[in-house]
């Protein structure tokens, strides 16, 4: 690994995602690049950089400018991670990344051959704790408690049982873990 050309493009997508008007990008994609450390060591540069741009400038397309309901959501969702392959590209491409890292680290943030790729579950295990962490009290907050045990149910499932066993152990209020031992019944 290039420790210059790593830098430059962790410094790059922070940049973008420091631009967030609500503040909310830059330390969520620095918690998720922690989660992956955490999770492997040893991860790659690939995965590393994928982590850090997973959400990046996430703001740009906000949920309520597509259709409301699941279809919306889906389209939303999907457009989402083109998007944010294609803006990590563009910035690895900037600081001299070759094509091939770069496809890698774009399939990693699509989430394709998931859930066969492993460093996708670690990746996916990482956006899971950091959803936990980070969204789960606006969340619930959202949707209610009913709908937010069918959201955790469908968390779960895509967690390995590493991951699972380290979200049991998370700080949380007795509510959140309430509804986390609701869902995992």
């Amino acid at each position: 690994m290039n420790a210059e050309r790593f830098q430059a493009a962790i410094a790059q997508i922070d940049a973008a995602n420091a631009a967030d008007p609500r503040g909310v990008e830059l330390p969520y994609s620095q918690r998720l690049s922690g989660w992956v450390e955490k999770l492997a060591p040893a991860a790659s540069e690939a995965l590393r950089l994928a982590a850090r741009a997973q959400h990046i400038c996430r703001w740009l397309s906000p949920r309520d400018a597509y259709p409301p309901g699941r279809i919306g959501y889906l389209k939303w969702r999907e457009d989402l991670k083109q998007f944010h392959a294609r803006k990590a590209g563009e910035i690895l491409k900037n600081v001299g990344y070759d094509a091939t890292l770069i496809a890698r680290v774009q399939h990693l943030i699509c989430k394709r051959n998931f859930p066969r790729d492993d460093e996708g579950r670690v990746l996916e295990d990482a956006l899971c704790l950091t959803f936990l962490e980070m969204q789960l009290a606006e969340t619930v907050t959202k949707t209610g408690e009913e709908k937010m045990v069918d959201i955790l149910r469908k968390t779960w499932r895509k967690m390995t049982p590493a991951a699972q066993a380290i979200a049991l152990e998370l700080p949380m209020s007795e509510l959140h873990r309430s509804l986390i031992v609701q869902a995992t019944r």
